[in-house]
């Protein structure tokens, strides 16, 4: 077998790569030529597969376990200490190959739609890179930087993370220049240690970005989002008013249109999303567009175009129903924006279908409760809670386990001229709860 101990060992794996520059960390989806690299996790150990990608049509597969019996295999199999850091490593090397523009985003909401919409404005005029739905953790960041081609012109990578030191180890490798905090919510409370850990999580970015020289895209309304991009050299922003980039919005819904006021001349955007919430997505889509010269008749065609996707703030007309699919996942801040938003949504008849919030820790009960004095300001048809702490603290509503369970209620009963928002943490699953609803012609 191969060893790359020496100081060269990235440098020669990357010759490698630059033969064979698909990555595969999953045997069930090996094609020829592949180089499977074998992650470890809770429940998993890819070392064991390793023998069978090979056998599959991989080139290489690179291990941190040895291997019993590598069979034929032998000059195909590539020992490292950590098969983890070595992708890591490789992505570093692959990221110093480009000089191009390489935008980080993160924040605690609205991340990939916001990431989504930017792609969509700067693919008008760029050849954009970004990450795949939401592969931003630590495996999905290094293999997104690895997917990018030499014909790149503009990389935008989505950074995930649920405890401090995080963004921080993301950004020495993806060596970000321009970045953007969505915003600082109650996200992950459990991993970050409390609200104050979250936002100096968030704000390694920043924090990196002040340190290289880098530019930030600041939504100037949160007040927060200055203090934090202080000291940062350029700072471009984008909000409802005193920014450089500035919008309203004219309609909510059923979908958000947004008025472009001030740095561009985009005029009003209709876009396919619903819920004012997605304002400072939209704005931000704007400001990074203006700032990297794109049209602004491009800017303003390429989010009209936008089709969201993945249970991100779509709206589903069923017959006479609309369904707010927006259950992708779910933390305080988002649930009482999406709440807030359906109040105003356009419907007589509306249900809310919440599942429980995960990764709250001491504050789970307490936030939950929340939920549910919010959800009694105001009057609905129904309300249906589902599992998680929902389940754990006293309310009047419908409770059920799981979102099975609250699919059979759905599916027994007779809607029309009924609106749902359908909401809950990834775990749950919740767009289970409307499966009978999608199915009706």
């Amino acid at each position: 077998m191969n060893d790359f101990h020496s100081p060269f060992s990235i440098e020669v794996l990357y010759q490698i790569f630059s033969r064979h520059p698909k990555i595969c960390t999953d045997t069930r989806k090996i094609r020829k030529g592949d180089l499977f690299f074998a992650l470890k996790g809770d429940n998993f150990n890819g070392n064991k597969f390793a023998i069978r990608a090979l056998d599959n049509g991989a080139a290489y597969a690179i291990i941190d376990e040895e291997l019993d019996d590598p069979g034929n295999h032998g000059d195909h199999v590539i020992r490292t200490n950590d098969a983890l850091t070595t992708l890591q490593a490789l992505a570093a090397y692959h990221r110093n190959q480009f000089t191009i523009p390489f935008i980080a985003i993160t924040g605690s909401n609205g991340k990939t739609t916001t990431k989504e919409l930017i792609h969509a404005v700067l693919s008008e005029k760029y050849k954009t890179y970004t990450t795949e739905g939401n592969l931003n953790n630590h495996i999905g960041i290094p293999l997104t930087i690895l997917k990018i081609k030499k014909d790149a012109q503009i990389a935008i990578i989505e950074m995930g993370a649920n405890h401090l030191g995080e963004i921080a180890g993301y950004c020495m490798y993806t060596r970000p220049t321009h970045g953007l905090i969505t915003n600082v919510g109650k996200a992950h409370l459990e991993g970050f240690g409390g609200p104050e850990g979250v936002m100096k999580g968030k704000g390694e970015l920043f924090d990196y970005l002040r340190a290289y020289a880098g530019s930030a895209f600041v939504m100037w309304d949160y007040e927060y989002l200055q203090m934090m991009s202080k000291g940062i050299g350029e700072v471009y922003s984008y909000g409802t008013n005193h920014a450089d980039i500035t919008g309203v919005t004219e309609q909510a819904s059923p979908f958000l249109k947004v008025k472009i006021t001030r740095g561009n001349s985009a005029g009003s955007i209709q876009t396919r999303l619903t819920g004012d919430y997605n304002l400072p997505n939209v704005l931000a889509a704007v400001c990074l567009g203006s700032y990297f010269k794109v049209d602004p008749v491009s800017i303003r065609k390429g989010i009209e175009e936008y089709e969201p996707s993945n249970s991100r703030s779509q709206l589903i007309q069923k017959g006479s129903n609309f369904i707010v699919l927006d259950a992708y996942n779910a933390n305080p801040s988002s649930m009482k924006l999406a709440i807030e938003n359906f109040v105003h949504f356009p419907a007589t008849n509306k249900i809310l279908m919440l599942g429980g919030m995960m990764e709250l820790g001491d504050d789970s009960l307490a936030e939950h409760q929340q939920i549910i004095q919010q959800i009694g300001k105001n009057k609905w048809k129904s309300v249906i809670l589902v599992g998680g702490d929902f389940l754990k603290v006293p309310h009047p509503y419908l409770s059920f386990s799981n979102a099975d369970e609250a699919g059979d209620w759905v599916a027994s009963q007779i809607l029309d001229d009924t609106a749902l928002l359908v909401k809950g943490s990834r775990s749950m699953q919740m767009e289970k709860t409307i499966q009978s609803l999608l199915q009706k012609q």
